[in-house]
């Protein structure tokens, strides 16, 4: 990579004069695999270490967080962006970080100050990369602001205003997301007599979205490893010398859609508690790649929060994520703790919107909480939450929050573990330690499914009476689905099939019903599943849970034959002659199907192959012995860096293929004693 001496050493005299963070006093280490592991004094410099790294490694992914905040993503990738750039004013992110920027705790904001300086220095260092000319430096409060974005969409926010924009309005939840696993299991029920947790997110494989491992360490007590996305300042979820975390996505009802009732005749006018209200109008300029003049559009919000007019009318949307700038700062809590009372009291800031949180420590604890901003809803018979809602009166407004006490959580059930796989909180452990639904409103929409992978999960480890550390790890990589099939549309009816046709269909029709249910790259089974649930997925989108009729199933199958012969000229295929791990110029027979305890998304990609978009993503394997340092293992799905031409481009490829790990570490020592390259950030190879 190019460099630019003069400049960095520029920016390291003007850092010094100024006050600001010295990079010649932060140590990043690169391992065997690229992993950064950044070393300072303050954890503000170790940060800005971290930023560095990141945006060496990543930078492109991480300008696609903040540049919406500049209004830039449709300067940056055309018309198919700008919709990001609108929806930063729309949800109102610059003024609720105005109002609340008080809220954050000091400390934070000097970690946050130290990232955003790594993050415009390396811009300044590299401008062939920046890709909006002018867009850095970024302030602090444009950064925060970006992050109240990114927790917005996460919360579902974009779904919500695509469907307005779309005149489409009909709120369900979604059931068909990528999930993610999150396993914890006590000492007394290990061989070992210490806990386990698996931290398994199932992320996109590339962009802001998908997970980054570093290692951060101070001399201010912060010891940590772990995923981040794009941007993040500290770990996301992983682990730190006392403890460790995963999250999952929740599927509860955190955001509700109101309809407004509109004045006959004065357009921007609704009506609320019997009086007329105006809506508050502000103009959003924006500016579209190859336009040459900008773009100006109004974005409306009522009492009820951002608004949209479209021809059903005039909606708005409420959730907490857009209401709250403090998850940064939580999660920066999250990584300091030294027991499980001070990471439940960094839960209970409550600046995290969302996410299933499952952990484990080295003293004995488990826990797992169903985590969200859940508003106070009012409990009526009249009222269902889980769809659009009156938005004419103060009877549906809510403004405030559930406390963290009052959502479904676990401590140390009898059962010994706990689990989440984007499945009910009420199925979290052993049937007899399990909460009642009725235990809770039934305003707050909390989750009731079951999923493949949590009776799978079941299934295996219930039989278990005590589990070791490799039957654990088998079991995070296992690709076998249950013997019934717990889809969100039933499928069993496909494998009741008699005679679908000619002597083609049913060589392939026998191919399903004789399969073994694994989704691994050499079944020719999985590969014929794969293409009639790609199929079913999209015929049946929007609409509710259901068998598949017999005449679904035949489509189904017959689509999945004229593919074949399309395509490849035969029908008989593996999973992995279809489905292939693409990095650059290389690709790689894979397998894993959705739903999986280990799985896998895939897109059309060449030649009708298809191309592995996300799934089983960054896995770390945890064990936590009493008086020692966690030992860890990790796999992420390429390697650590973005960049074609860096020899970690690919170079984890093998391992995850493989379904096998690669040891990490907390110990500086053995950190540095393993260093493949060791250097400041803006110092020249």
């Amino acid at each position: 990579m190019k460099r630019f001496p003069f400049v960095i050493g520029l920016i390291l005299f003007l850092n010094v004069v100024n006050g600001q963070i010295d990079p010649s006093k932060i140590t990043i280490v690169r391992d065997s695999f690229g992993i950064p592991h950044i070393f300072a004094k303050t954890d503000p410099e170790v940060s800005y270490g971290l930023a560095w790294a990141y945006c060496e490694d990543q930078f492109a992914s991480l300008q696609m967080v903040a540049l919406p905040a500049k209004k830039a993503m449709g300067r940056a990738f055309g018309k198919n962006a700008v919709a990001a750039d609108y929806a930063f004013d729309w949800f109102q992110c610059r003024e609720v970080t105005e109002q609340k920027w008080n809220s954050l705790s000091p400390e934070f904001i000097k970690l946050i100050t130290g990232y955003v300086q790594g993050v415009n220095d390396y811009a300044a260092a590299h401008p062939e990369e920046v890709l909006v000319k002018k867009v850095f430096p970024i302030t602090v409060k444009e950064y925060i602001a970006s992050s109240v974005l990114a927790l917005t969409k996460f919360n579902g926010g974009d779904q919500a205003l695509q469907q307005i924009f779309n005149n489409q309005v009909k709120w369900l939840i979604d059931y068909d997301k990528m999930g993610s696993n999150g396993i914890a299991v006590h000492p007394d029920r290990t061989t070992e007599g210490v806990a386990y947790l698996a931290i398994n997110a199932h992320q996109p494989n590339e962009g802001p979205e998908a997970f980054y491992e570093a290692h951060v360490q101070s001399e201010e007590g912060w010891n940590a490893l772990g995923g981040l996305l794009a941007g993040g300042p500290c770990i996301l979820h992983g682990v730190n010398e006392h403890y460790g975390w995963a999250h999952t996505v929740n599927l509860c009802d955190r955001m509700d859609i109101f309809q407004l009732e509109r004045h006959p005749k004065k357009k921007y006018y609704y009506k609320y508690d019997g009086q007329w209200e105006k809506l508050q109008i502000k103009k959003v300029s924006l500016r579209v790649k190859g336009v040459p003049f900008p773009i100006s559009k109004k974005a409306f919000s009522s009492k009820y929060g951002p608004t949209l007019i479209n021809e059903q009318g005039a909606f708005s949307v409420r959730l907490g994520a857009n209401q709250e700038i403090r998850a940064l700062d939580q999660w920066y809590q999250m990584n300091k703790g030294k027991n499980f009372t001070d990471f439940y009291n960094a839960l209970n800031v409550q600046g995290l919107s969302m996410f299933n949180i499952v952990y484990a420590d080295r003293y004995d604890t488990i826990f797992y909480v169903n985590n969200a901003l859940m508003p106070i809803r009012k409990e009526d018979p009249k009222l269902n939450w889980l769809e659009t809602l009156p938005g004419n009166t103060s009877t549906t407004l809510w403004t405030t929050f559930r406390p963290l006490k009052d959502l479904p959580q676990y401590v140390n059930p009898a059962s010994g573990f706990l689990f989440n796989t984007n499945h009910s909180p009420f199925s979290a452990t052993a049937s007899a330690d399990n909460l009642k639904v009725s235990q809770f409103s039934s305003a707050d929409g909390w989750e009731t499914m079951e999923n493949n992978r949590s009776v799978r999960f079941r299934q295996r480890f219930e039989a278990i009476p005590k589990i070791d550390f490799q039957t654990f790890r088998d079991i995070k990589f296992d690709r076998q689905y249950p013997e019934k099939l717990t889809f969100m549309y039933q499928l069993d009816s496909l494998f009741l099939l008699e005679n679908a046709g000619d002597e083609q269909d049913n060589k392939l029709l026998n191919t399903l019903k004789t399969w073994d249910f694994q989704g691994t790259a050499e079944s020719k089974g999985a590969a014929v599943f794969m293409l009639v649930y790609e199929y079913l997925a999209k015929a049946l989108r929007g609409q509710e849970a259901r068998a598949i009729t017999k005449e679904e199933g035949m489509k189904a199958l017959a689509y999945a034959k004229k593919y074949l012969l399309d395509n490849f000229g035969k029908i008989d295929l593996a999973l992995g002659d279809i489905q292939k791990l693409v990095r650059g110029n290389q690709e790689f027979p894979v397998g894993g199907l959705p739903d999986l305890l280990a799985p896998q998304w895939s897109r059309p990609y060449e030649g009708g192959k298809r191309k592995i978009v996300g799934g089983d993503a960054y896995v770390m394997m945890v064990k936590f012995p009493k008086n020692e340092l966690p030992v860890i293992e990790t796999v992420n799905t390429y390697g650590a860096s973005s960049h074609p031409d860096n020899p970690h481009f690919a170079d984890q490829i093998p391992l995850f293929l493989a379904q096998k790990t690669k040891p990490m570490t907390l110990d500086k020592q053995k950190v540095m004693a393993q260093a493949e390259r060791i250097y400041s950030p803006g110092v020249k190879k």
